[in-house]
């Protein structure tokens, strides 16, 4: 059961403490795939023993770097109801007040991810945080053109990424793929899922992590079918390439890698398997 999972997990890289943090549960189904049939998603989601319909897990960190806090992703707040946006209450239980968080890396403005930059009212949820970004994340979602331009189903994400990022204008950085966001902290640009979607590539001393964002929604099916995609990814082609990408860097590099939407803590590496790829969780450990 959900409740039993603490949903707080601590992992070293190098001098960095990296907490995964779970937001909770979406229940999914197999039409939100692209990319591959109904059929052979649950063929496939079956043979590694995953429910139907599938749920995604919704993770988010916080890096404790030389005493700062830094979080990537905000989770989704209110927005998504009560058994949702328990990153807050993580904070919470680790004495971590929002004014304590000095920065914000956003890896895209969907709302399980943005939605928690802000409070009931409107305003700015962590008071003292930078927000950094890929410039074309804020180019795309606060583009009044592209906006009005939009077709009907993607009205209320405009509008929602409006509302999040909004507050933090005048504490908004934004970036370019090899920006180093902070020392040690680069942005690695993975467009598709959305335009500016980026993952954050953590690095301390000879070890390093790459937090990738929404490269992966599906862990039982996308591993081994990288050409699904998500019928709410910005460009399906585009993700499609990001995403073997990233597992083929991962892969050659065997690169520690971290997901939104991994399995909880989500931490773990990537081989090469037949035509695909299999994830292999990183082994858990009783200190960080």
């Amino acid at each position: 059961m959900q409740g039993d999972n603490s949903g707080i997990y601590h992992l070293r890289v190098g001098d960095i403490t990296v907490t995964a943090l779970n937001d909770g549960m979406i229940e999914g189904s197999t039409e939100i795939i692209a990319g591959v049939s109904q059929a052979e998603a649950e063929a496939q989601l079956r043979s590694a023993f995953r429910r139907l319909p599938p749920r995604l897990t919704v993770n988010a960190f916080l890096l404790t770097i030389g005493g700062k806090h830094v979080l990537v992703d905000a989770g989704s707040g209110t927005a998504m109801g009560p058994e949702h946006g328990g990153m807050r209450r993580h904070l919470d239980a680790l004495g971590i007040a929002p004014a304590a968080i000095g920065t914000i890396l956003l890896t895209h403005a969907h709302i399980d991810h943005a939605s928690g930059l802000i409070d009931d009212a409107g305003g700015a949820f962590f008071p003292n945080a930078e927000l950094v970004v890929h410039e074309a994340e804020t180019g795309f979602w606060l583009d009044a053109a592209k906006a009005a331009a939009a077709p009907e189903a993607m009205r209320d994400s405009f509008a929602l990424a409006k509302r999040c990022l909004t507050p933090y204008g005048n504490r908004t950085r934004t970036v370019r793929d090899g920006t180093e966001a902070l020392p040690g902290i680069v942005a690695r640009h993975l467009p598709g899922h959305t335009p500016g979607h980026s993952g954050w590539l953590v690095s301390s001393g000879a070890d390093s992590l790459l937090i990738w964002g929404d490269v992966v929604h599906l862990p039982g099916l996308q591993f081994a079918r990288p050409e699904a995609g998500m019928v709410f990814d910005n460009d399906v082609e585009q993700a499609r390439g990001s995403r073997r990408r990233a597992f083929e860097m991962a892969a050659s590099e065997r690169m520690r890698v971290a997901g939104m939407h991994l399995d909880f803590p989500g931490f773990g590496y990537v081989a090469r398997s037949g035509s695909g790829y299999v994830f292999v969780p990183e082994v858990w450990s009783a200190s960080a």
